[in-house]
């Protein structure tokens, strides 16, 4: 009796273990899901945060579409590394270089001054990079860096004329006072009407410059508002331009007078931050269309925002992230497609190359849904979009008044000004 006990513990004790070996064997024989790694990174926390918040939510949610829903990129699934950048120049440079150790086929941004900090590595290693928000400076003249859209130049050209043609009733030329960010944000802006102002006939009277993190500018405005502008031109983000609007109608400068704003200000938070009362009437450019809109992409796109994340509803920068994870998925499709997904998987400069000429520079007239103007390379051009509109903020909302403007190409490399 004792010796059949022995055999009946033994004989469980051997079960048992082939038992519990059974899913490990089951998981080391299955195969190894194949990925094309990308990476994505945005200011999420830090000093644009309002910005870069919703847009890392919304290229996360378009990937997790694209992958979810459409089944990757022929077949294969896109692999995301995201990293927060905290708007410092320092750690998106980190970052770039953790994306190209790691394999990845391209990286994104959000914001201009990102891409100006990482464009020096990624330009000198061939890695292809494409920004969401712009300035001519990324990719003037072009490498390996693209524009998403129209970039801040785009945008203060776009305004200028539109408000000569539709606003300005006066003799003589308009006078001009331009507040920008000190940053590609703002520059992009001052070297388009640097390059302009005399063609669209417009006097840039003064240049003041503020900081991302800036709490009171009365002292800039006090001054500007001695020089009797007709217009107050800003290119910043929401929360410092929330601060000039602010300060302007404290100093009974605004209304009064015309605000334009780039399109890194006009969304929903420069509304939230700073009420909608102080900002009603505003103008500014942006380069997608608005939430609610009749087009294709919208009906999706809200979906997934309600779903995961939906206090970005209503916010355009949201849009514009989703739009640019579209762009990847298509860049990808046509790369895979001509150059083969072994060539992508391996990362490194072959398949940099690879994404960059047979992804990138076979784009032509992609549609993201509507969400903003169709996506063609052109040869001599890096922006990939080059349509936006004139908006006014209206009741608390932000309302098109204009239809597609098409940007021109402006190529600051022939003026000896550009870049210093």
């Amino acid at each position: 009796m004792k010796g059949k006990r022995l055999w009946l513990t033994a004989t469980f004790i051997v079960l048992a273990v082939l038992l519990a070996a059974v899913p490990v064997l089951s998981s080391c024989a299955a195969p190894e899901e194949k990925t094309i790694k990308i990476g994505m990174t945005t200011p999420s926390t830090g000093k644009a945060a309002e910005k870069g918040a919703p847009m890392g939510h919304a290229n996360l949610d378009a990937i997790e579409y694209i992958n979810e829903e459409l089944g990757g990129v022929n077949g294969y699934k896109i692999e995301v590394i995201w990293l927060d950048n905290a708007y410092d120049a320092s750690k998106v440079v980190t970052n770039v270089k953790r994306f190209m150790d790691e394999g990845c086929v391209l990286f994104t941004t959000a914001s201009s001054a990102m891409m100006a900090a990482s464009m020096e590595i990624a330009n000198r290693a061939g890695f292809p990079g494409i920004a969401s928000f712009t300035s001519p400076i990324l990719y003037r003249p072009p490498q390996h860096i693209y524009g998403q859209m129209p970039d801040y130049g785009d945008d203060a050209l776009a305004f200028a004329t539109y408000y000569m043609q539709n606003i300005w009733k006066g003799p003589g030329k308009p006078k001009f006072a331009l507040h920008l960010l000190n940053n590609p944000t703002g520059y992009g802006a001052r070297d388009a009407f640097k390059a302009k102002a005399d063609e669209l006939g417009i006097e840039i009277i003064s240049v003041d410059e503020h900081k991302a993190d800036t709490t009171s500018e009365m002292d800039s405005l006090t001054r500007i508002k001695a020089a009797k502008p007709d217009v107050l031109y800003i290119s910043s983000t929401p929360a410092p331009t929330a601060v000039i609007i602010k300060n302007a109608v404290e100093l009974g400068l605004y209304p009064g007078i015309t605000i334009g704003l780039g399109h890194a200000a006009i969304t929903k938070a420069l509304i939230d931050i700073a009420g909608a009362d102080i900002v009603e009437g505003v103008y500014g450019v942006f380069p997608t269309v608005n939430w609610g809109d009749d087009v294709p992409g919208m009906a999706k796109m809200t979906e997934y925002v309600r779903k995961n994340h939906p206090d970005d509803e209503g916010n355009m920068d949201y849009i514009t992230s989703w739009a640019q994870s579209l762009i990847v998925a298509e860049i990808l499709r046509l790369a895979v497609e001509n150059a083969g997904y072994e060539v992508l998987a391996k990362g490194g400069p072959e398949a940099w190359k690879a994404v960059e000429e047979y992804g990138i520079k076979k784009l032509k007239n992609f549609d993201v849904g509507g969400l903003h103007g169709p996506v063609s390379y052109t040869p001599g051009d890096n922006r990939l979009s080059k349509s936006v509109r004139v908006f006014q903020i209206r009741n608390g909302e932000i309302v098109p008044i204009s239809d597609w403007i098409e940007a021109p190409l402006v190529k600051y490399e022939e003026y000896d000004w550009f870049g210093k």
